[in-house]
């Protein structure tokens, strides 16, 4: 018998490395990374504002504006739940790792990632779709 989290069907990971594609699985469509992208650079420019203005509680706009746009991008064009919740610290790394793939222009990898996280291989074969 699995772990309570396996049984009631959340991966366990044992490393970001692997948590990684499954992450990226969970933004499959490029509006949502452009979402997130946006988000978390609008909350920076908030949080940034608020410095300048000598407001330090400004500073949890980064991750209020953030996460709720990220999380409405989940619900209108994902149409999942966000993997935060499982993975909260692996998501943040996940997030990260995500935009500076994007600030690199690697968008395009990020949709294989998610597409080949989409695909089973049968005893070593070639990937059938699942």
């Amino acid at each position: 018998m699995g772990s309570q989290r396996e049984e009631i069907g959340e991966k366990v990971f044992g490393s970001f490395e692997e948590y990684f594609p499954h992450y990226v699985s969970q933004h499959s469509r490029p509006a949502t990374r452009w979402l997130h992208f946006a988000g978390a650079h609008l909350g920076a420019v908030a949080a940034a504002a608020a410095l300048v203005r000598r407001q330090p509680a400004g500073i949890l706009a980064l991750p209020l504006i953030g996460y709720w746009v990220a999380r409405g991008s989940h619900r209108a064009v994902e149409k999942n739940r966000p993997a935060t919740f499982a993975h909260p610290l692996w998501s943040v790394r996940g997030d990260l790792r995500m935009i500076a793939m994007m600030w690199q222009g690697r968008d395009d990898e990020l949709t294989r990632i998610a597409r080949d996280q989409g695909t089973i291989v049968l005893d070593g074969g070639e990937p059938d779709s699942a």
